[in-house]
């Protein structure tokens, strides 16, 4: 063979070559390959040892990663049987961690019937909802999830696996709980995030700590006030709530009544009764009762002043009326104004495939 046809043999060989190895690449890229997804994972928050100890479930345990997982899923929408509603849906931080309305609405504009309490350190909680009927968080995200709140239901089956097909989420189960996600291990790390969010940081936790300039003289004359009429008695401690059961006169004037505790205990006395909500962020969490009934914080404290409203189960215990002056009624006012929290949950990125 002649150097002429040689030259032009390997050259053709050449291109041949390139052609080949170009088509083959075309081909491994016609199917985008899945990128894969970091969830934004952050160490537990100093917040926990800010209280007493909490009591973690010895069967979820706490860590980073379940937390951020978590996260993900308290603000994600496709979790609701529509894709318009996510746990963050109905405690906001603009509202004070509720939703500000007077009763919360769940999927397809549905009305629930009692308003969406706060969640600031419902980790400490011992029991949840108003009448106090679930006796875990894990238990109480499940009822929200498959309720009204969410709408579930019985396709809970359904939105499992729409987790599971989303690789970002399925990676992350497998890390945390070395299975695929179920409708059990989903709410346990719902459950865990949820025992992150802790308020300890409002003015007059600073003031506690030391800080003599963090509240006004009216906020700590409100104090005073706030103790000398016995307003601790209920709303006790650190987390300002007594975790208790009381009737408080609220929606018993209807014709038929939300009887709260009574439907978990069936005593009498524990007729509409319903569980003492933490001040912490109050100012921002109006409407206010578990039916929303007093659309202001003026509205509430002035009902509380009164002696609550008068019916056959009233706590008389624990609830008598007092007479203050104006300014004194501003004292207070302002020293639950001190209680409000800066909120800082946000929403983290969410596996989209």
């Amino acid at each position: 063979m002649s150097t002429r046809k040689l030259r032009f043999f390997l050259i053709t060989i050449c291109l041949l070559t390139i052609s080949v190895t170009f088509i083959a690449g075309c081909g491994r890229n016609v199917t985008p390959t899945t990128e894969s997804f970091t969830p934004e994972i952050q160490p537990l928050p100093a917040g926990l040892s800010t209280y007493e100890a909490m009591v973690i479930p010895p069967d979820n345990p706490m860590t980073p990663e379940k937390v951020a997982l978590g996260r993900q899923l308290f603000f994600d929408e496709r979790l609701s049987i529509d894709g318009s509603k996510s746990c963050y849906s109905c405690h906001v931080c603009e509202k004070g961690l509720t939703d500000g309305l007077p009763k919360a609405i769940g999927p397809g504009n549905k009305q629930l019937p009692r308003s969406s309490p706060t969640l600031w350190n419902i980790g400490y909680h011992k029991e949840f909802y108003w009448d106090g009927r679930s006796g875990s968080l894990e238990k109480q995200a499940m009822a929200a999830w498959t309720g009204g709140n969410m709408g579930v239901g019985d396709k809970a089956g359904e939105i499992v696996a729409k987790i599971n097909a989303l690789q970002g989420y399925k990676a992350q189960f497998q890390k945390v709980f070395q299975s695929d996600a179920t409708a059990e291990n989903m709410m346990k790390a719902i459950a865990a995030y949820e025992r992150t969010i802790i308020s300890g940081n409002t003015a007059w936790d600073r003031y506690r700590a030391g800080d003599n300039t963090a509240i006004s003289q009216s906020a700590y004359r409100g104090w005073n006030i706030f103790q000398a009429i016995k307003c601790n008695n209920c709303h006790d401690g650190v987390l300002f709530t007594d975790q208790q059961y009381h009737n408080v006169g609220i929606g018993m004037d209807q014709e038929n009544p939300d009887v709260g505790r009574f439907t978990v205990t069936k005593k009498p006395e524990d007729t509409g009764a319903f569980k003492t909500p933490t001040l912490r962020d109050i100012a921002k969490s109006a409407p206010y009762f578990h039916d929303g009934s007093a659309k202001t914080l003026e509205e509430a404290v002035d009902i509380m002043l009164a002696g609550g409203k008068p019916n056959q189960y009233l706590d008389k215990k624990n609830l008598e009326p007092h007479k203050i002056l104006p300014e004194q009624r501003e004292d207070l006012l302002n020293f639950l104004r001190s209680l409000t929290v800066d909120c800082t949950l946000s929403k983290p990125p969410l596996p989209q495939k």
